[in-house]
């Protein structure tokens, strides 16, 4: 499926309320409101992060394992030091992944510098070291939050699938096998089976 295609699928789908386009469509991107496992959910990642492998230039090195476990780490609420440790990497090496995967932290838009006016600069293609010079700041964190930027617009011109995706498949998974028995145990069964109810597709 093609990207305007699923821009389109995903126009219909918020419009009509209904997940079944073509069984082509439904089959290739599949239905996230299906109960999965962890096990699953953890193989269905693997098959977002390779899709995306193919459709972007990733600037970490990370295999797709690597970068499976980086948004497994994200979704369970680690920092980026925790993750690294778990890859025996270093934190920017992780940051680099997470914004490979369009995942970032409201943390990476706190800038020394105006973002708006650099935002404006990456629009309008203006190289680096001119934006440097434009905003009188810093070029190593120019360059950083700069790739924050570029993230964030990459995600928005993919209308946030991805991101939307590893968050469903995750948060989901997460709350079946990880967190159910904690709920029944402390007395909030009730109040999880009505928001899993709510938020069904």
């Amino acid at each position: 499926m093609d990207e305007q295609t699923e821009e389109l699928r995903d126009l219909f789908v918020e419009t009509t309320g209904e997940e079944t386009v073509t069984e082509d469509q439904s089959e290739d991107r599949g239905d996230l409101g299906d109960a999965v496992s962890a096990e699953e959910a953890e193989a269905r990642v693997r098959e977002l992060v390779g899709r995306m492998r193919e459709r972007y230039e990733f600037q970490s090195g990370l295999d797709d394992g690597d970068l499976v476990r980086v948004v497994t780490g994200f979704h369970a609420g680690e920092g980026d030091a925790e993750i690294a440790d778990a890859l025996e990497t270093d934190e920017g090496t992780v940051a680099l992944a997470r914004l490979d995967l369009h995942l970032v932290r409201e943390g990476d838009r706190e800038a020394p510098l105006s973002m708006d006016d650099l935002r404006e600069l990456i629009v309008a293609d203006v190289p680096l070291e001119e934006r440097v010079d434009r905003l009188d700041a810093d070029a190593e964190a120019v360059e950083r939050y700069s790739r924050v930027i570029e993230a964030e617009r990459r995600a928005t011109r993919a209308n946030h699938r991805f991101t939307d995706e590893f968050a469903e498949l995750l948060t989901d998974a997460d709350l079946r096998d990880s967190h159910a028995a904690d709920a029944r145990e402390s007395g909030l069964e009730e109040a999880a089976e009505d928001i899993e109810t709510n938020t069904q597709l």
